[in-house]
């Protein structure tokens, strides 16, 4: 069964929703830099921690995490500087 949406790894980066990491103060330098970015796609990229198997056996019944994902965890502070960013439509 094919997938609805699918991901296409050849989109470029546009710009960067919210701030940097080291605007907000949650890194020391480059590595380790939680990042929410929009694609020329109009998808967006997040970067930050695979937690996928910490949090695997506790997702909720209807969510799941399909053998090529990841579940990433960035900090509060990161996705709330973006809000301004991204379109309510």
């Amino acid at each position: 069964m094919a997938r609805v949406w699918e991901a296409d790894p050849s989109a470029l980066f546009t710009r960067r929703l919210g701030k940097s990491a080291a605007e907000l103060g949650t890194t020391q330098g480059r590595d380790g830099c939680p990042d929410i970015w929009e694609l020329d796609n109009g998808d967006v990229a997040v970067i930050g921690r695979d937690l996928t198997a910490d949090y695997a056996s506790r997702l909720p019944a209807d969510a799941s995490i399909a053998a090529d994902e990841r579940l990433v965890v960035i900090p509060g502070s990161t996705l709330r500087a973006a809000k301004p960013d991204i379109a309510d439509e």
